[in-house]
């Protein structure tokens, strides 16, 4: 038996069905970042110009390790918010 009550597992399963969301949702974006605009736009992009060089090359070398820092700390500043919307932080 469980001891689990029915309300705590709806509220378990609610958290993961935002945190799943928001996980897919950063990845998706880290993906159209790095493969996107690093691969398949960069001949588009490198006709602008970002600190001297062409931005799909920028893109492709530096900007897609940013943008995916910035997604792991609003990662983590996200799930503590969720958490604590479910009463789950410590």
């Amino acid at each position: 038996m469980s001891d689990e009550t029915p309300d705590t597992s709806a509220s378990a399963g609610a958290y993961w069905k935002k945190n799943i969301r928001l996980l897919i949702t950063l990845m998706a974006i880290w993906f159209i970042v790095s493969f996107g605009f690093g691969i398949l736009l960069r001949d588009f992009l490198d006709q602008f110009m970002l600190g001297g060089f062409p931005l799909g090359f920028w893109f492709a070398q530096q900007g897609s390790i940013y943008v995916f820092i910035l997604l792991v700390f609003y990662y983590a500043w996200k799930v503590k918010k969720i958490e604590r919307e479910y009463d789950l932080d410590d």
